[in-house]
This record gives structure tokens, C-alpha cells and sequence, in this order.
């Protein structure tokens, strides 16, 4: 970790000093002032963390909370920055896949003893298995989003395809029929895979078909299996692109947002994407376009596929942790985690939160979504210790050839296993 530390940009230092410098002591007056840095970044969601900090601070004279604009960008080299310089905001916004080398080191808070009953049984212990590492909690699971597949209402509406419901979801290989039906052969296909980031979408989604392929044994080792279960959503894939020819294999470099102006215009039936995209639909797509939520298709553990939350975690260096996950619990209070949710067109973690009618219309297909909450699960390398490295320097480039047609099923099976169980071990001594 020290080692990453030489290559933190500039611009991280910078917003450490303008947004995080100084300590959190309260004053002289007994006043305390805690800095909480927020991620958000869409204006709905800015809005609805200040709004809440303001409310906050309206009822809680003694207990003043800053707000710190942060980056999903560069978070994860300015949070390190700021851990070893002892300069760390109070209240901190990420993701539960950006945890564990943070945890491990020491920097943040575990909250197990300092969460209120009422959060800790509001969200569902799938949820709290995202931010568990070793025997501490670290952060407190918010808002995740599924993947789902956003279809083209018209197009498949005149095919005559069977429609998937959560009830009665496509199963994988229905869903690789549908999209042969669905491509004509010349230019028009019936997905769009965006898969310029494969790796999470490939473990996540395999969670449905009983793929997890990181195995902890008894001695907390992890070792990489990459059995049959494992196989059915990539394989599906390459099929899809290099057989049936009925996913194009130009998507395949994409980000999800790259792919939208081809979905718009007629190209692509389906694109499988994050629930959240949802907003830049209703923003970008022409007048007149109708689009539906689909769920992502099944496998013999249903709809089950593999999150990482946003999460709000405390520093371990603040000596106010327990007016932080005060602030914390204001938050995440029920009708307060739906503004939050709304504000970034994702779900909250916590049970009476999904309630919400708002999260059940069928404007812009909520109610879709929400149908899927109850199958999240925490995502497979959630806490495994080297996985970074695995996925940066395996796995990316091995799926990247797989899914292009480049090397077969066991050359990746080898590369997956073999090299990634080699990385592992480094970590594991």
C-alpha cells in the first residue's frame, strides 16, 4: 500500500488539503464539526446529500457536518493519501469493492459495536457480507444496483419474443436463443455486450448459475476454481458473438454509455447495464423511444448476482466515531435512503426503504428493479486479498481474448486458474 502511495496524483493531494485539512476536534465551545466526503456526482444525488447534510445540521447545533465533494475517479489513491497523511475526512463515501486493503491496513473504523439496532437489522446480512472483513463491519452497505438488461419495448414487442418478468426471467440459454431470433445478419443484433471492464459483470452475473470461482477453504485461503458453473455466462457470450454472430463484437471495448447512441439508433435490441443507466435514457434517448427494464437471465440460483454497495464507513483516525455513525444512522434512515436512491436511480439496501411506493411504479420501470432486491448478493471477490492484482493483470485480458474469440474456453480456464491462483498465493503467506 505504502508503494501506491508514490503515485497518488496532484489532484488528489489537492482536494485533500482544500477539503480535508485540519482536525475534526471539537472546539473550544464543545462544538464538533465532522467532514463527510460525498461521491455523488449526478446533480439529483448532490442535491439530495447536501439537502440531508443541511437537515442535519438544523437539528444538531453541537455536531456540524461539512460537506467534501470526492471523485469515484481518483477516490481510491486520495483516500490513501489522506489515511497516511493523517488527514482523513470523518465520514467516508466509496464502494464495498474499494474496502478491503483499507480495512486490512488499519484506516477505517469497525463499526459492529458503534451501528445502532435499528441499521443493523434494517439491511439484510446479504448486504452486510459485502462490508465484513475478517471479523469487523467497515461500512454500511446504502444503494446497489442489479444488472439488467435494457431492451428496445418496440423491437421486441414485434418479434414476438416471450417477454421475461422477475417471476419468469429468460434462463441463460433462452436468453441466447432470443438474441439469434432477434439479429437479422446484417448490422442488427439483439444485444450489445459492453465489456470494456469484464470482470465484475462476468463474476457477478455467474452467481445465478452457481459460478462463484474464488473458494475460501476452512484455513481462510482462497484458491480460483473455474468449474461448469462458472462457464455458462461467458460461454454464452463468446457464443453469442462468435457463433450465432447476434451480439456485436465492436461493444465488446465499450463502456456502457458508448453503447447507448448505437441502442438509440436501432442497432442493438438489448444492452445488458447497470439499473442506474436508467437516467441517462430518460436524458439521452429520442422522443418517442420506448425502452423497458428486463431482468438479466437465470440459472439454477435464480436471479442471485454479486453487488458491491456504495457504503459510508469512519475513519479509524477521528475521535468522534460515535457522532459519525450518528450522522450516519440520520442518513440511512428509511424515507432519507429512498432520496438518496432516487438521487442516484439505484436501490437502497434497507428493507423498509424498498417499501417505498415510490420505488414501485412502473415509471421508468422501478418496480422492475426493485423485484430484484431480495437476489443481490455480496460479489464473489469481495474480500479476497490480491484481487485487484488478479483482475488487472489476468483476468481482464484473458475474458478480453475469450469473449473476442481470440483464445478458447481452456486457455482461459488455464490463465483464470493457474496464473490467477499464483497471484493469490503472494498474498497469502
Amino acid at each position: 500500500m505504502r508503494a501506491r502511495l508514490a503515485t497518488a496524483v496532484t489532484a488528489a493531494l489537492a482536494l485533500l488539503l482544500s477539503g480535508c485539512g485540519g482536525d475534526s476536534d471539537g472546539s473550544d465551545d464543545g462544538k464538533v464539526t465532522l467532514r463527510f466526503q460525498s461521491l455523488a456526482w449526478q446533480k439529483e444525488s448532490v442535491d439530495a446529500n447536501k439537502q440531508l447534510v443541511e437537515e442535519w445540521n438544523a437539528i444538531h447545533p453541537d455536531v456540524k457536518v461539512e460537506y467534501v465533494q470526492g471523485s469515484w475517479d481518483s477516490v481510491h489513491d486520495q483516500l490513501l493519501t489522506s489515511f497516511e497523511g493523517g488527514e482523513a475526512p470523518d465520514i467516508i463515501h466509496d464502494a464495498s469493492d474499494d474496502l478491503a486493503d483499507f480495512a486490512y491496513g488499519g484506516y477505517l473504523a469497525d463499526l459492529d459495536e458503534l451501528l445502532p439496532d435499528r441499521l443493523k437489522s434494517d439491511i439484510p446480512e446479504r448486504s452486510w457480507q459485502t462490508t465484513t472483513f475478517g471479523d469487523g463491519v467497515y461500512g454500511v452497505p446504502f444503494l446497489q444496483e442489479p444488472r439488467v438488461l435494457i431492451a428496445n419495448a418496440t423491437w421486441l414487442k414485434e418479434s414476438g419474443v416471450r417477454i421475461p418478468t422477475p417471476d419468469k426471467p429468460w434462463s441463460w440459454e433462452e436468453f441466447r436463443a432470443v438474441t439469434k431470433d432477434l439479429s437479422d445478419g446484417k448490422g442488427k443484433y439483439g444485444v450489445a455486450w459492453p465489456l470494456k471492464e469484464p470482470v465484475s459483470a462476468t463474476l457477478n452475473l455467474s452467481l445465478s448459475t452457481g459460478g462463484r470461482m474464488f473458494h475460501r477453504g476452512d484455513d481462510g485461503k482462497v484458491d480460483i476454481r473455474f468449474d461448469k458453473a462458472d462457464e455458462i455466462m461467458p460461454r454464452t457470450v463468446h457464443d453469442q458473438v462468435n457463433t450465432d454472430k447476434s451480439a456485436s463484437s465492436t461493444t465488446l471495448g465499450m463502456g456502457g454509455s458508448d453503447t447507448l447512441p448505437g441502442f438509440f439508433g436501432g442497432k442493438y435490441a438489448m444492452v445488458p447495464l447497470g439499473f442506474s443507466y436508467r437516467q441517462q435514457i430518460v436524458q439521452q434517448a429520442p422522443k418517442g423511444f420506448d425502452w423497458q427494464v428486463l431482468p438479466a437471465p437465470a440459472g439454477t440460483e435464480g436471479l442471485a448476482q454479486g453487488v458491491s454497495p456504495q457504503t459510508l464507513s469512519v475513519s479509524e483516525d477521528t475521535e468522534h466515531k460515535k457522532e459519525a455513525v450518528e450522522f450516519i444512522d440520520f442518513l440511512l434512515q428509511p424515507k432519507n435512503m429512498v432520496r438518496l436512491a432516487q438521487g442516484d436511480w439505484m436501490l437502497p439496501t434497507g428493507t423498509e426503504a424498498l417499501k417505498d411506493p415510490a420505488l414501485h411504479t412502473k415509471k421508468n420501470d422501478w418496480a422492475t428493479g426493485t423485484a430484484l432486491a431480495k437476489d443481490l448478493r455480496s460479489a464473489p471477490a469481495q474480500s479476497v486479498r490480491g484481487y485487484a492484482e488478479w483482475k488487472d493483470k489476468v483476468a481482464t485480458p484473458a475474458l478480453q481474448e475469450y469473449y473476442s474469440g481470440a483464445i478458447g474456453l481452456e486457455e482461459l480456464r488455464k490463465r483464470l486458474v493457474k496464473d490467477g491462483n499464483l497471484v493469490l498465493k503472494r498474498y497469502q503467506r
